[in-house]
C-alpha cells in the first residue's frame, strides 16, 4: 500500500488543509504510518498525540492512532488539549515524539497535524521526507500498544512553577479553543480575581475566530476589560500556543511587545544572555533587548525555526509578533501561551503592577497591519529578490534574512514570501502616521516595478 497526499497539505511547519477535502483520515492514518516507522527506525517505540477542539480532530485523532499502532510504535492519547499539553508530554513522558491534531489558528473547516521527533521541531524537509515515504509505502509493521494519560493536572501545576504573584483582576478569552479547560483549571489557583469568557471547546467557534493577532478578534476582551475596570486581558488562538493581550485601557499588545515585556526579568536572571525576536518585529523590541543588557537577534519568521535558533544560541527566551512566546532556561523551549500568560503576570508584578504603564513607557510607532496579497508561486522569490537588488543598488539599508527588511530614517519596511501560502507578506513601522504612510508608498512602488499591485482595502 501506498499513500500520495494532496501537495497543498505539506507545509513547512506542520501538515494542514481543509478538512474533508484536502485532508481525511487516510491521510491521517498514513501520516501515522510514516511518522511511527521513522520512529522506530531511529530506536524510538512510543508517540504520545493530542487533539484539539475541531469537529473533525476525534475521527482524525482515531485514524493517526491507527496508523502509528499499524507501525508498531506505541501510542499514548492525552485527549483534547492546547497544542503546548502536548509538548509538554512529549517533553516529559516516555515517548520518542508527539502528534498534535489540529489546524492552529485557521477557520473551522481546517485541520491538520504539528509534529515533534526525539525532542525537535519536525518541518521543511522532515514533512517532504514523510510524505515521500508515505508515497512508496515505506512502511514497518506491527501492533504497537495504545494507553490512555490525564496530564492536564500536572501541565498547569508545571505552568505554575516559580509563579511571583500579583493578585490582578484579568480578563481571559480563550475563544472557544482547546485552551479553554486548562484556564478554566489554572485560574482556579492563582491569585487575584479572573473573569473567563468563552472557554467552552467549541470546534464552530461561534463567538469569534480564535486568532489574538487580529484586534476585532480581541474587541470581546477588551470590552470585558473595560465594562468591569480590570487590570488586563489575555487572548490564546484556537490551539493555545499563541498569546495576545490588552490593558487596562483595552489597548492591544502584540507578540512582540509582550516579549519585551518578559525580557527584562529574564535578562535580570540571565544577564547578556541573548534574546530573539523574528524579522516582523518591532524595532522597538531590538532596542529594548540591548537597553536592558540582552543580546537582540534577530530571525527568520517560522515556530520550527525560532526553536532551533533558540537551540543553537541557548537563548531563554524568543518572540515572534504572531504571539508565539518560546521559553528555554528553565522550560523546555517549545512556545506556550499559557506558560506565557503566567510569566506575564509575574513580570507585570515584578515591574510595579500595571500592564497600562508599561504599554504607555513603549514609544508611540505606527505600525501597519500585515498585508497579505496572492502572487503566482513561481513570483514569490523572484519579486522578493528584484526588489533586495534594487534596492542594494541605490546603497539602502537592508536584511535579506528573511525576505527584505528595510531601514530608512523614516523606520522599517519587510517584504517577504510566506512560508504557508501562494502570498507576499509586507508591513511597515514609521515614527508617525505620514512616515508610516510614505514606506508603505515605497512598498508598492517597488512591487510595481516588478509587476505587482498590491490590493488595497
Amino acid at each position: 500500500m501506498t499513500h500520495c497526499f494532496h501537495p497543498s497539505v505539506l507545509r513547512e511547519y506542520d501538515v494542514r488543509g481543509i478538512a474533508g477535502e484536502q485532508l481525511g483520515e487516510a491521510d491521517a492514518r498514513a501520516l501515522g504510518r510514516t511518522f511511527g516507522t521513522r520512529v522506530r527506525r531511529a530506536g524510538g517505540r512510543a508517540v504520545a498525540v493530542g487533539r484539539d477542539g475541531r469537529l473533525t480532530s476525534p475521527a482524525l485523532e482515531a485514524a493517526l492512532v491507527e496508523g502509528l499502532s499499524a507501525s508498531g510504535c506505541d501510542v499514548v492519547r492525552i485527549g483534547l488539549g492546547p497544542t503546548p499539553m502536548l509538548y509538554f508530554a512529549a517533553a516529559t513522558l516516555q515517548v520518542d515524539g508527539g502528534i498534535q491534531v489540529t489546524a492552529s489558528h485557521n477557520p473551522a473547516e481546517y485541520n491538520g497535524f504539528k509534529m515533534t521527533f526525539q525532542g525537535r521541531s519536525f518541518f521543511g524537509q522532515d514533512i517532504r521526507d514523510l510524505a515521500a515515504e508515505a508515497a512508496v509505502g515505506d512502511w514497518d509493521h506491527g501492533v504497537g500498544e495504545v494507553s490512555h494519560a490525564d496530564i492536564a493536572d500536572t501541565y498547569v501545576q508545571r505552568l505554575l512553577r516559580g509563579h511571583e504573584g500579583g493578585r490582578f483582576r484579568i480578563g481571559w478569552d480563550t475563544g472557544n479553543g482547546a485552551a479553554g479547560p486548562i484556564v478554566e483549571k489554572l485560574t482556579k489557583l492563582l491569585p487575584g480575581e479572573h473573569h473567563l469568557l468563552f472557554t467552552q471547546v467549541d470546534g464552530e467557534f461561534p463567538n469569534h475566530h480564535p486568532d489574538p493577532t487580529t484586534a476585532e478578534n480581541l474587541a470581546d476582551l477588551a470590552r470585558l476589560v473595560l465594562d468591569k475596570k480590570l487590570d488586563f486581558g489575555l487572548a490564546f488562538d484556537g490551539d493555545g500556543d499563541r498569546i495576545g493581550a490588552v490593558d487596562g485601557r483595552g489597548r492591544a499588545l502584540w507578540g512582540d511587545e509582550i516579549l519585551s515585556i518578559l525580557a527584562q526579568p529574564v535578562l535580570e536572571e540571565h544577564p547578556g544572555a541573548p534574546i530573539i525576536g523574528d524579522v516582523k518585529s518591532t524595532q522597538y523590541l531590538f532596542d529594548r533587548i540591548a537597553e536592558l543588557g540582552g543580546k537582540p537577534v534577530m530571525a527568520k519568521t517560522g515556530h520550527s525555526i525560532i526553536k532551533t535558533r533558540m537551540h543553537e544560541l541557548s537563548a531563554p527566551i524568543a518572540g515572534e509578533l504572531s504571539g508565539h512566546i518560546f521559553f528555554g532556561a528553565d522550560y523546555y523551549g517549545f512556545d506556550d501561551a499559557q506558560y506565557a500568560a503566567v510569566r506575564l503576570i509575574s513580570a507585570v508584578h515584578r515591574a510595579g503592577g500595571s500592564l497600562t504603564a508599561l504599554k504607555d513607557a513603549m514609544p508611540t510607532l505606527v505600525t501597519t497591519p500585515e498585508m497579505r496579497f496572492a502572487v503566482p508561486r513561481a513570483r514569490m522569490g523572484t519579486v522578493v529578490d528584484e526588489v533586495a537588488e534594487r534596492l542594494e543598488a541605490e546603497g539602502a539599508t537592508i536584511s535579506r534574512l528573511d525576505g527584505v527588511r528595510v531601514t530608512t530614517e523614516h523606520g522599517w519596511w519587510l517584504l517577504r514570501a510566506s512560508n504557508t501560502q501562494d502570498m507576499l507578506t509586507a508591513r511597515a513601522e514609521g515614527r508617525d502616521e505620514a512616515a508610516a504612510a510614505q514606506l508603505v508608498q515605497t512598498i508598492d512602488r517597488q512591487l510595481e516595478l516588478s509587476g505587482i499591485k498590491r490590493p488595497r482595502d
